[in-house]
């Protein structure tokens, strides 16, 4: 199976159901609607370590959001409802909150589960907080230095995906990368999903437990995947011709935005000259219940 010239593996990626809130953030401008969404999903690539894994979704034009200005709807994944709610708290307090400018909408209003995250940030303004209405949403205004932060009453959750992933084989480590950007890019565009690893690209690949030091690494190295040390390791994945590897992982909403993620990533990545394959990474179907084969998607 090919696209472009370039072998499409026969397997799958496994992923894990998760639980994700996804919230609007705007402000006066573009430039400062992405720094408070950028800061509101850092240190969020992997639940193996991170409190949440969490992204920008994508830009909202001032056309579509409620307040009429820029914006970009970020997503924030973990296992569990109080931790969900616990992040939300400490991201849109910590880093939206005290960004120029910005407001933050609810992303799932028709959601069953709500949390009152916006209630409880109110509480800042000790007592000289107030509410208004924008759009038809309750909002929280608290006066700051800068302004009044908005923040809508309620933020919606629902139970969501996490682990689609594909990999990117290249000639070498600029064709890998600069194929692996463009699949992000593409993927950006659309509703529902996140790519949360840095710029939405892992370069460190993990295998589940370790071979050496079992005792205290929950996760290691995926040797088979480095090319490095491809003399050293038995089964080997990699090809003698391929120099670099680059995994995309999403995240989103619900199956049919992960699938037309990586269809349409999967896609892209074809495109650039020196790619030579395209795999995905799972445990066999013991890690989670959803499995997206690449031969359905391309």
């Amino acid at each position: 199976m090919e696209i472009n010239g370039v072998e499409i593996e026969d397997t799958f990626a496994e992923a894990f159901s998760i639980k994700i809130a996804r919230v609007l953030i705007t402000a006066a401008t573009k430039r400062w609607a992405e720094v408070a969404a950028l800061e509101a999903t850092g240190f969020g690539t992997s639940v193996i370590m991170c409190p949440a894994e969490a992204g920008i979704e994508r830009y909202a034009s001032p056309q579509e959001t409620p307040d009429g200005r820029p914006g970009y709807y970020i997503q924030i994944c973990t296992f569990g409802y109080d931790a969900l709610e616990h992040q939300l708290l400490e991201r849109l307090g910590q880093c939206v909150l005290t960004a120029p400018t910005t407001a933050v909408f609810n992303g799932l209003p028709a959601a069953e589960k709500q949390f009152n995250v916006g209630f409880k940030l109110k509480f800042f303004g000790d007592g000289m907080e107030s509410v208004k209405e924008i759009a038809g949403r309750k909002m929280h205004s608290i006066p700051i230095m800068g302004g009044d932060f908005l923040v809508e009453e309620n933020i919606g959750a629902i139970p969501g995906i996490a682990g689609g992933n594909f990999f990117i084989f290249g000639d070498s480590q600029m064709t890998a990368l600069t194929a692996a950007e463009l699949a992000v890019d593409t993927i950006k565009e659309l509703e529902g999903t996140i790519t949360p690893f840095p710029g939405g690209i892992v370069a460190s690949g993990s295998k589940a437990g370790s071979h050496k030091y079992a005792k205290f690494m929950k996760a290691t190295a995926n040797e088979k995947f480095c090319p490095t040390i491809r003399d050293k390791v038995e089964g080997t994945e990699i090809p003698a011709d391929v120099k670099a590897v680059f995994e995309l992982v999403i995240n989103g909403l619900d199956e049919a935005s992960i699938k037309k993620a990586m269809q349409i990533g999967i896609k892209a990545a074809t495109t650039v000259p020196g790619v030579k394959k395209i795999t995905a990474g799972n445990y066999g179907g013991k890690l989670g219940k959803f499995q997206f084969h690449l031969k359905d998607l391309v």
